[in-house]
């Protein structure tokens, strides 16, 4: 099996080469891989007898639950150099100047000759890797030279290749292969004991910990707060990552709602194109771009309809929120909720969250809301932007919902801090 796996990776490898030659994220990676044998080699000269650590994130989401345990591993070991690679451009890109981190750089692909070379380049002393990643290649070979393994924030579930009738090979590599498995759930926990894989405990998400920071960290954002003050007392509905069904369903409120609900739109894709299409659906008389809100008029910012037009404020922005609203539920899943019940904030979002478990338990405790028609969506709305009861059970369902879920991230390092004694 492990031979085939390897097959595997070597036509993904040939696949992604060839992309590149017309396709700008596949040559990315291309040049990335080039460029990351380099700084390994770097890394190895400078470190000297300084212990490593190897932290992998698949993209930025992932890398946004590694965050937390890589910065109070920092802190807590300021020995050791930490060495942080990237399989996609959407997390390298983002944070190749990540600060906490001695080198960042693109995973090179999980081949036996790769996962030799990286490992006996720079002996880490122990590897983390989140939630989904799993390389065998560079397990097998980290298990063979001592290092100490981990995954957090991993979920497991039936429908999984490790359990299908083809996947003794795969449930074998996660108990001889990693020290301990940190999972989110008790469904993950049972399945993995269930299969004889003993050297796990549920930890949570450490997502929590990184929201938490985030809400606690955010800073007012001035033109944000004009917009919002500019009609005092109105909702506002903060629609985080949106693509065109989410917006549409939007609109259809809107159009049913004059004048007692403001929107502020994140959309997920930020091209012009995206945005026009926004301004059409909404009406040019309703809308206004962030990047014109300091030359606004007081007219303008009356407008009802804020559209986001760069990146990296959402997060900040949720806090303006009365109600969330997570877009891609009508896609390939919804986005990052966690990121507004850090605040407090009800979420609403469509029917695809089947894979979240924070999904789920939100609908459970009354802090989220599916839906898959508009009038369910007007439902959700009509109950919770009115304020009164409901909205306060639900934000408070929110808070709790957090406070809960705090503390993974020291969990996770306290087991790593008792295996190394």
């Amino acid at each position: 099996m492990r031979f085939l796996y390897t097959i595997g990776i070597y036509l993904y490898t040939l696949g992604v080469r060839v992309a590149s030659l017309f396709n700008t994220k596949a040559r990315l990676m291309v040049r990335g891989w080039c460029e990351s044998r380099r700084r390994i080699w770097q890394m190895a000269r400078e470190a000297g007898d300084a212990p490593i650590a190897w932290f992998h994130a698949s993209s930025l989401g992932e890398f946004e639950q590694a965050r937390p345990v890589l910065e109070k591993f920092r802190k807590a070991h300021p020995e050791y150099r930490i060495l942080l690679t990237f399989f996609s451009p959407s997390g390298y890109e983002v944070r190749k100047d990540y600060a906490p981190a001695d080198v960042v750089c693109y995973l090179p692909m999980d081949t036996p000759a790769n996962a030799r070379r990286l490992v006996q380049t720079l002996s880490p002393r122990m590897a983390f890797f989140v939630k989904y990643d799993f390389w065998f290649n560079y397990l097998d070979a980290l298990r063979r030279c001592g290092a100490r393994t981990y995954i957090f924030s991993a979920i497991f579930r039936p429908t999984q290749y490790f359990f299908r009738w083809y996947g003794a090979w795969f449930r074998q590599q996660l108990g001889r292969c990693y020290d301990h498995l940190f999972v989110q759930n008790d469904e993950s926990l049972m399945l993995l004991r269930g299969n004889g894989i003993t050297q796990c405990s549920k930890a949570g998400d450490t997502r929590f910990d990184r929201v938490h920071a985030i809400s606690v960290e955010a800073r007012r954002i001035e033109g944000i707060e004009r917009f919002a003050d500019a009609v005092s007392g109105c909702p506002i509905v903060v629609a985080g990552s949106s693509w065109e069904p989410d917006e549409g369903h939007l609109q259809h409120y809107m159009a049913e709602h004059p004048a007692t609900v403001r929107y502020i739109l994140a959309p997920h894709v930020i091209s012009d194109s995206h945005l026009s299409a926004i301004i059409r659906l909404f009406g040019n008389d309703n809308c206004i771009r962030y990047s014109q809100l300091a030359a606004a008029t007081d007219a303008e910012l009356r407008r009802r309809v804020l559209i986001i037009d760069n990146i990296g404020m959402l997060s900040a922005i949720y806090r303006y929120a009365t109600v969330a609203y997570i877009g891609g539920g009508f896609g390939h899943g919804i986005h990052n909720t966690l990121e507004a019940v850090a605040f407090a904030k009800p979420v609403v979002f469509g029917p695809r969250y089947e894979k979240f478990q924070e999904a789920h338990d939100l609908i459970a405790n009354g802090g989220g809301f599916a839906y898959s028609t508009y009038e369910q969506l007007q439902k959700h709305f009509d109950n919770l932007l009115v304020g009164g009861a409901a909205l306060e059970s639900a934000e408070r369902s929110c808070r709790d919902y957090m406070n809960l879920n705090l503390g993974s991230s020291d969990a996770i390092l306290a087991v790593v801090e008792r295996q190394a004694e």
